[in-house]
């Protein structure tokens, strides 16, 4: 019993998400011994879905962390690769199978229920099926973990649309930043040892913002009623969801202001990435709204940058493209080509150059 309580006091004490994956397994492998424990949630990219192991544990092993923002998609295994964890997914119930590849483990896979559904799984490999207590205590444990990620998704997501929110941009920019500058290295002594698809994130790509904003959003609220307003928002993050790539990070910075932070190769290719998004707003019809479009203002991450500078670059290209006619994507370094913009960027009173 206090084994138990002493986990789930660990259990509680963090906020951030890896770290409680991390505390998550250690509890589980205080109370039943096992030999692997895996984290694996189903991601859609292009209207396929496929399995992102975003964290493994082995016994003697450091543990092993996977950030979606790192992921390359194609490398992931298919959805049907996993018959078990399916399974799991579809019934929302304990699989377990006993030993039939050689290896002597008994696997037993338990669902982890996301904001509307099963959207990943639990796996406890171990040399013995798991016994009734072993089961209570593993679904205690997990029961106190989704209440855990409930608590930060309250924190770091908006309320109305479900995207991130502006307290949580900063976190994934310096890791983006982060990356950039380290290009794939490992981490530094004395730090976890969390395994990233750095070079892929580093080599031959850079990290790109898009702040976007609705066009006339104001009219929509007058002529139609803020419901009507909402409902615009709404679908504008599920446009957005389905516009960008699983690991692309989504925001709403408030009222009808969205940013994205990707990954992309080049200008061209976060231009052709954005157009396209632009184009799906233009041609979405909104219910008893019609055709809403969207103003888009992008610029590339650079190695010094912090987050206000990058994005009062994005809202000065954003700014560009209201003033030129609306529904266009702006890039800021184009703004600069043209001597429309500065190339100078401040940081409080310091001109950096």
């Amino acid at each position: 019993m206090t084994t138990v309580i002493h986990s789930l006091t660990n259990l509680t004490a963090h906020r951030n998400r890896e770290l409680l994956d991390v505390a998550l397994a250690h509890a589980i492998m205080e109370v039943v011994v096992p030999q692997t424990i895996v984290f694996a949630t189903l991601v859609e990219q292009d209207g396929q879905r496929r399995w992102l192991e975003r964290a493994r544990f082995d016994v003697g092993q450091p543990p092993r962390l996977v950030d979606p923002m790192w992921a390359r998609f194609e490398s992931l295994p298919e959805r049907s690769a996993f018959p078990g964890r399916l399974g799991c997914i579809e019934s929302a119930v304990v699989q377990e199978s006993a030993p039939a590849d050689g290896s002597g483990q008994f696997v037993t896979v338990f669902p982890v229920h996301g904001e509307t559904e099963v959207d990943s799984v639990l796996e406890v490999y171990s040399a013995h099926a798991l016994d009734t207590r072993e089961m209570d205590v593993v679904n205690c444990m997990q029961s106190v973990y989704r209440n855990m990620q409930s608590l930060l998704d309250y924190s770091e997501r908006d309320s109305l649309t479900g995207l991130l929110n502006r307290k949580s941009f900063d976190d994934a920019f310096f890791k983006a930043m982060g990356a950039q500058r380290s290009g794939g290295e490992r981490p530094e002594a004395g730090e976890p040892d969390v395994s990233r698809d750095r070079r892929l994130a580093t080599v031959g790509h850079g990290y790109w913002l898009g702040m976007l904003d609705i066009d006339h959003f104001k009219r929509v609220n007058d002529g139609f009623g803020h419901l009507i307003g909402d409902e615009v928002l709404l679908l504008v993050a599920r446009l957005l969801r389905h516009g960008f790539r699983f690991h692309d990070r989504l925001y709403r910075f408030g009222g009808e202001e969205f940013v994205v932070l990707m990954r992309c190769a080049d200008a061209e290719q976060a231009q052709a990435v954005f157009g396209r998004f632009r184009c799906s707003m233009e041609a979405f019809a909104f219910p008893q709204v019609g055709t809403i479009t969207v103003s888009v203002g992008i610029t590339q991450l650079m190695p010094s940058d912090t987050p206000t500078q990058a994005l009062d670059r994005a809202d000065q290209a954003v700014y560009a493209a209201k003033s030129g006619g609306r529904n266009r994507v702006i890039d800021h370094a184009d703004l600069v080509r043209q001597g429309r913009a500065n190339a100078e960027v401040k940081a409080g009173d310091i001109e950096l150059f």
